[in-house]
């Protein structure tokens, strides 16, 4: 099929385009280089067959008639001698004479000239000897003007900074920036114009909510007039939150792509720069060229690079930064009534801005993107395999259930993975099976090559199949998704655990069940081997941070009841915490701490409770793992659920004889 040429684009390919010849830069460098060579080889000259000798030795020639001809420029003399000689540090030497004290430089070569001083008041008499002698005398005057060396080198440098400031200026217009010579203050900004491939709302899914209010910025975009007519007044800025990853960026370009305008597109970071004030200079410039686009969106990246609060930390802070956001504030506050710029901002930490940016007439409404659901990944998956060849085995569905908490990013992150694991293997499609490999990849990290000991695997084994016995066990908890004792990233052993669905509230009684599970690895070592290993001490951080959440947070302790203590919080702003007065007393805060230690204590007992009771289905967990080293969700299943029917007859056999197994059983349920 024939396809016809764009007649806007210009065709690379005849002869008929005028550029500049590439060599003329490189004429330039070379003349620079030239004059460098040049004027250090005047300033030093090469090695002659001229020697320096003193006026006393060099009069005693004139009186021997060895002086042919002499050269006379102020109190400088030089000249030729008729017969060479040798001379040696001012002296000449008579011949067969050695140097006095200095052997090596018995071998002098002869020279056949020399340079002399003579003094000031034995010019006259040096004079009538010359003539005396029968010299052929010349002179000269000293030159007054200007070295000629000593301007190169000392010029050079110049030179140099002024062709480099050149070719950086012609670089910049070349790019499209301009030409001009100084032009640190234009924008970086990169403009996105709608005649381009562009971007709409069905190219981000999950987020629906976010749409719907961003389509107000598209109609008025779109008419503003119906709004201008009626007195309304949109927000000036719209401001995106939400965690790394989930479309911020992305959604802004889909706003501009479906208003059909320009979109510039400039990160925050690009306007601070080392010196003070350029960054308030590209803000101006950059609101100046939207102003001549408009209507136009102006879209900052990572606002909070340019809009943390001012004077929050210890000392004065960074003035470039704050000239930078005071111009920003200014520049906002300057619209006119019926400017259609929309400006839009993107941050995933809105707790850190100033406040002068969030009021009314600035940022003042604000977006939140959050986590996608199961529902809205089951959409954005869609999105991003229309670009892979699939099997038909590839249930979307299945992996959305298996990735909670995944950002849009992420998934399209394990549909790239899962494409490189297929082309790895030679094969056409991708199938369900590279896709679950590529999310343990993601989640686990990579498989490293350890060679372990035996006994080392029994620990290992023992350790993961404690967290799995007691995650099995534990009503409510999530289901288990494998078990393995192959080292990954930073673990030797890894059991994982999949949510049925997406959990937005925490329960305590969940929250306790977590940390018995964290708690399982380390009280089957202490069952088993009656001993403690290093291998507990991820489970002892996830478990503290929890803790401390529980207690400081959320208000789960029965010692310090229903109180906001703020442990467990990141502090943003170290400068300012420094500053405050401390609230919480100290005895406010042991009591704290003990009660976080109780929780862990706590989930340590019913951990061990239940992996005593259940020891027979780890023993046979570990024997599988260590024959295995990984075990599915299925297989898990298989062997506990068989261990529990074993143990569910031998409680009704021994019932009569009292046994205690269920009253343990109950009260374990009932302590989680």
């Amino acid at each position: 099929m024939n396809r016809q040429k764009n007649p806007q684009q210009p065709n690379k390919s005849n002869g008929n385009d005028v550029q500049k010849p590439p060599t003329v830069g490189w004429v330039i460098w070379a003349v620079i280089i030239g004059m460098l060579v040049l004027g250090l080889w005047m300033l030093y000259p090469t090695e002659t067959d001229t020697a320096t000798v003193s006026y006393s030795h060099l009069r005693q020639q004139v009186e021997a008639g060895n002086v042919e001809q002499i050269e006379i420029t102020a109190l400088e003399v030089s000249g030729t001698f008729a017969s060479s000689v040798r001379v040696y540090e001012g002296q000449i030497l008579e011949p067969g004479e050695q140097p006095p004290g200095d052997e090596t430089a018995a071998d002098i070569e002869p020279v056949s000239g020399f340079e002399s001083t003579v003094p000031e008041a034995a010019q006259d008499d040096f004079l009538a000897l010359l003539e005396q002698q029968g010299v052929e005398i010349s002179a000269s005057t000293p030159s007054e003007g200007f070295n000629f060396p000593i301007l190169l080198l000392f010029g050079l440098p110049i030179l140099l900074i002024l062709g480099l400031i050149f070719f950086m200026s012609r670089a910049a217009g070349a790019r499209g920036g301009g030409s001009e010579f100084m032009s640190f203050t234009k924008s970086k900004a990169r403009l996105y114009d709608h005649t381009h491939p562009k971007i709409t709302f069905s190219d981000v899914a999950g987020e629906d909510q976010a749409k719907g209010e961003l389509m107000q910025v598209v109609d008025f975009l779109k008419n503003p007039k119906k709004f201008h007519e009626i007195g309304a007044r949109l927000p000036r800025g719209v401001l995106l939150v939400g965690p790394p990853g989930t479309g911020k960026t992305l959604l802004a370009r889909a706003v501009a792509g479906e208003a059909e305008v320009p979109f510039y597109s400039v990160s925050a970071s690009e306007f601070v720069e080392m010196f003070v004030g350029v960054g308030a200079g590209r803000v101006r410039d950059l609101f100046d060229k939207a102003k001549k686009s408009a209507p136009a969106i102006v879209f900052i990246d990572e606002l909070d690079a340019v809009g943390r609060q001012r004077f929050a930390g210890v000392g004065s802070g960074n003035d470039e930064r704050e000239q930078t956001l005071n111009q920003v504030l200014v520049e906002m506050d300057g619209f006119e009534a019926h400017d259609e710029i929309i400006v839009m901002a993107a941050t995933n930490r809105p707790d850190v801005l100033d406040p002068a940016l969030l009021r009314p007439g600035r940022f003042d409404r604000q977006v939140a993107l959050g986590l996608p659901d199961r529902r809205a990944r089951v959409a954005i998956l869609g999105i991003h395999l229309k670009r892979v060849p699939l099997g038909t085995d590839v249930d979307p569905d299945d992996i959305a259930r298996s990735t909670p908490g995944f950002s849009g990013a992420d998934l399209a992150n394990l549909v790239n993975e899962a494409a490189l694991i297929a082309a790895r293997k030679n094969k056409k499609v991708v199938e369900q099976e590279e896709f679950r490999e590529a999310l343990d990849r993601i989640i686990l990290g990579a498989e490293r090559p350890l060679v372990l000991t035996d006994e080392d695997k029994r620990v290992i084994a023992f350790h993961e199949a404690g967290h799995a016995v007691v995650a099995h066990f534990t009503p409510g908890a999530d289901p288990l998704r494998m078990v393995s004792i192959i080292p990954r990233g930073q673990s030797l052993g890894v059991t994982m655990q999949a949510p049925s669905e997406d959990r937005f509230n925490y329960t305590r009684t969940y929250l306790i069940g977590r940390l018995a599970i964290l708690m399982g690895g380390r009280a089957a070592e202490q069952l088993v081997f009656n001993e403690m290993t290093t291998g507990a001490q991820n489970d002892l951080k996830e478990a503290t941070r929890i803790a401390r959440r529980m207690v400081g947070l959320w208000g789960m302790s029965e010692r310090i009841g229903p109180y906001y203590l703020g442990l467990g919080e990141e502090h943003v702003f170290l400068g300012r915490e420094m500053g405050q007065e401390r609230s919480l007393s100290d005895e406010l805060l042991s009591h704290a701490e003990r009660a976080s230690q109780e929780l862990i204590t706590e989930a340590v007992e019913v951990a061990t409770e239940i992996v005593n009771r259940h020891r027979p289905g780890m023993e046979q967990l570990v024997q599988r793992l260590m024959e295995e080293e990984t075990l599915s969700r299925e297989q898990i299943i298989e062997i506990l659920s068989f261990e529990e029917a074993v143990a569910e007859k031998a409680e009704t056999a021994g019932a009569e004889a009292g046994a205690v197994a269920p009253a343990a059983s109950a009260r374990i349920s009932g302590r989680i």
